[in-house]
C-alpha cells in the first residue's frame, strides 16, 4: 500500500539538485589586519636627530605617540547626504552596539528622540599650560574649530578643538579673567575681569576697547539677542546693561542684596535672570529695570545659571548641592536634581538634547536626562542618566558643549582643561545606552603637557597669569616676578606623566604623598566661607603666611602652598 502520491505538476518544475558542485566565495586580499603605513626614513632620521641632541643637553626624551583626536566632519558628511537620500525624513540607520558601525555614527541632531547618544562620557585629552593656575571660564569659539579658555592670571589660552593641543596664549587681563562670551554673530568677544574692566577682542585677539565697568570683581556677562546690548554681574550687588556699540552704561539694576554672582540674557526675549549670593534667583526686564519675579528655592549661593536652547527652562546651580531647573511658562519649578556630594560650581544644557549637565566641588560632572518622566511619590528622585565622579581633582567652575553637541570642554580649579567625547559603540566600558558610574580610570593622559615652544608674533609668551580660579573676594596678587620661580617645573609637572589617571590624587604618583602637592586636596566638608579665606584688605598676605599659596601684589608666588577654591 505504499503507492507514491502522483506528481500532479510538470517535470520542468520539479527542482532537481544541480548538476555542478556549490561555489563558494573566497577572499583572496586583505587576508591580514590592516598594518600602519611605513614610515618615512628622513623622519626617522629626524627623530633620532632630535632624541640625540634632548640626551646631550641632559632632558628626558619624550615618548612620541600619535595624538587622539575626535573628528566631526565625517559623521557630518554622511549625515548630509543621508538627509537627501532616504526615504522619509524620519529614517536613520539603527546603531548597534559593536566596533563596525562607530563610522556609521551620526552627529547628535541626528537622533532627535534619543539622548543617549550626547552623554560627553569618554575621556579624550587634557590640556595644561606650562605656568598652572586655575581655569575659571571655558567656551568654544563660534564656528567651533578652537577652545578659548580664560585663568587667575588673566591670560586668554587658544586650544585647538580638533586635536586639543595649544595653539596660542595672549595676556588679556591684569588680573583674573571671570566672564567672557562671544556676541551671537560671532564677531567680538566681550571679557571682564577681577578689577572689573571690560575689554572687547576681535575674533583674532586684537583688543578693541577697555573700560571700568563696576568698583568690584564681574562675576557674569551676557549678550542680549541681537548683540546690541549686554548685562554684567558683580560683587557690588549691581546688573548693569550697556550699549555694546557704545561702551556706555544704559541701566543699573538693583535689588540684590548681596554679591550678584551670575547673570543670563534670555536667548529670544528682553528678559534677565540673575542668581545672587543671597540665596535668590530675580527675572528682570531689561527696558524698565523692574524685577518681574523672585525665586527663594535655593538655600544656599547661586553660582551658575543657564537658559534651555528654547528658552522655556532655565537651571540653576547652587552651593545648597542642588540643581534646580525652572519653567518660565508657569513660573514654577519643574525638577530638583541631587546627586553631588558638594557644593555645585556651574551648570550648562546640551545644544540638541534635553541634558542638562552640572559640574561640583568634589570634581564630578553629572549628565541629567530630563526628556524622561517627571518624579513620582515611589522615586522622588531624579537620578543622573550617567556619572564622572572624578572628572576633576577639584572645583568645576565651567563648562561647555561644542555647537553640535560631540564634545564637551571642563575648566576646573586642578589647573587643568579636559575634553570629554560621546561613547563610541561596542566599547567594553561604555556607557552609551545608559547611565551610571564612569569613573575614567583608563584614561589616556598622552600628549597633554606638549605646548609649542615657539614664539607668536603678537602675542605674550608664557605669560604671567591665567583663568576661572574664581578667588571671590580679592584681587590676586600678580607682581611682574609673579611666575618666576613657577615657569620652568614643567619637568616635574605630575600632570606631564605618561600614567596620569585623572581622579586619583597627585601624591599618589610622588612616592605615597611626600611633599606638599600644588593642587589643593579635597576637602571632607563644606567650603570655609568667603570671608574666612579671602579679605579684599590684607589681599591674601595673612593667607600666605599661614598656608602658602598666592602672596601679597609684587611679592611672588608660592608653588608650593595649595590654592583654594573660588570662595
Amino acid at each position: 500500500m505504499d503507492t507514491p502520491i502522483p506528481v500532479l505538476l510538470p517535470s520542468s518544475s520539479i527542482p532537481r539538485p544541480p548538476s555542478h558542485p556549490r561555489l563558494e566565495w573566497t577572499p583572496k586580499r586583505y587576508l591580514s589586519d590592516p598594518q600602519p603605513p611605513p614610515m618615512d626614513d628622513t623622519r626617522v632620521i629626524e627623530q633620532e636627530m632630535a632624541a640625540a641632541r634632548q640626551l646631550q643637553d641632559g632632558k628626558a626624551v619624550k615618548k612620541t605617540r600619535p595624538r587622539r583626536t575626535v573628528d566631526f566632519n565625517a559623521g557630518m558628511g554622511r549625515w548630509n547626504l543621508l538627509r537627501k537620500h532616504r526615504h522619509n525624513s524620519t529614517y536613520v540607520p539603527s546603531m548597534r552596539p559593536a566596533p563596525p558601525f562607530i563610522v556609521d555614527l551620526l552627529p547628535p541632531i541626528a537622533y532627535p528622540g534619543n539622548s543617549s547618544t550626547s552623554l560627553c562620557t569618554k575621556f579624550i585629552h587634557t590640556s595644561t599650560n606650562k605656568i598652572r593656575c586655575p581655569v575659571n571660564v571655558v567656551t568654544w569659539t563660534p564656528e567651533g574649530r578652537r577652545v578659548l579658555t580664560g585663568s587667575t592670571s588673566g591670560e586668554f589660552t587658544l586650544w585647538n578643538g580638533l586635536t586639543f593641543n595649544f595653539e596660542t596664549i595672549l595676556q588679556a587681563h591684569d588680573s583674573a579673567v571671570r566672564a567672557f562670551q562671544f556676541t551671537h554673530s560671532g564677531s567680538f568677544l566681550a571679557s571682564a575681569d577681577q578689577n572689573g574692566i571690560i575689554k572687547y577682542f576681535q575674533p583674532n585677539m586684537n583688543n578693541l576697547t577697555a573700560w571700568s565697568g563696576h568698583r568690584e570683581a564681574i562675576r557674569g556677562l551676557s549678550f542680549s539677542p541681537d548683540d546690541c546690548r549686554f548685562a554684567t554681574a558683580s560683587d557690588d550687588s549691581t546688573i548693569r546693561i550697556w550699549s555694546f556699540e557704545e561702551s556706555r552704561e544704559e541701566r543699573v539694576l538693583t535689588g540684590h542684596g548681596w554679591d550678584v554672582k551670575c547673570v543670563e540674557w534670555h536667548p529670544s526675549k528682553g528678559l534677565l535672570v540673575s542668581g545672587s549670593k543671597d540665596n535668590q534667583i530675580k527675572f528682570w526686564d531689561p527696558r524698565t529695570g523692574a524685577v518681574l519675579s523672585t525665586l527663594h528655592q535655593h538655600k544656599n549661593t547661586i553660582q551658575g545659571l543657564a537658559w534651555s536652547p528654547n528658552g522655556n527652562l532655565v537651571a540653576s546651580a547652587s552651593r545648597d548641592q542642588t540643581v534646580r531647573v525652572f519653567d518660565i511658562r508657569a513660573m514654577k519649578e519643574f525638577r530638583v536634581l541631587k546627586g553631588h556630594k558638594k557644593e555645585v560650581c556651574s551648570v550648562t544644557w546640551h545644544p540638541v538634547h534635553p541634558i542638562l549637565v552640572s559640574g561640583g566641588s568634589e570634581g564630578a560632572v553629572l549628565h541629567w536626562d530630563l526628556s524622561g518622566p517627571e518624579p513620582t511619590t515611589l522615586q522622588p528622585v531624579t537620578q543622573p542618566r550617567a556619572t564622572l565622579s572624578q572628572a576633576h581633582d577639584s572645583n568645576i567652575w565651567s563648562m561647555a558643549f561644542h555647537p553640535m553637541g560631540h564634545l564637551l570642554v571642563t575648566a576646573s580649579n586642578d589647573h587643568t582643561t579636559r575634553f570629554w567625547s560621546r561613547e563610541r559603540p561596542g566599547d567594553a566600558t561604555s556607557v552609551f545606552s545608559g547611565g551610571g558610574e564612569k569613573p575614567p580610570e583608563i584614561t589616556d593622559m598622552s600628549g597633554q603637557d606638549d605646548e609649542d615652544d615657539a614664539m607668536v608674533p603678537g602675542f605674550s609668551y608664557g605669560g604671567t597669569n591665567k583663568w576661572w580660579g574664581k578667588d571671590e573676594d580679592t584681587t590676586v596678587g600678580l607682581g611682574d616676578n609673579s611666575y618666576a620661580q613657577h615657569a620652568s617645573f614643567s619637568g616635574d609637572d605630575p600632570m606631564g606623566s605618561d600614567d596620569f589617571i585623572p581622579g586619583l590624587g597627585v601624591s599618589d604618583h610622588f612616592g605615597g604623598g611626600a611633599g606638599p602637592s600644588p593642587v589643593a586636596p579635597k576637602q571632607s566638608g563644606p567650603l570655609p566661607g568667603q570671608e574666612e579665606m579671602w579679605t579684599a584688605d590684607s589681599r591674601g598676605e595673612e593667607w600666605g603666611n599661614r598656608r602658602g599659596g598666592w602672596v601679597g601684589r609684587g611679592r611672588g608666588y608660592n608653588p608650593t602652598g595649595p590654592r583654594r577654591g573660588r570662595y
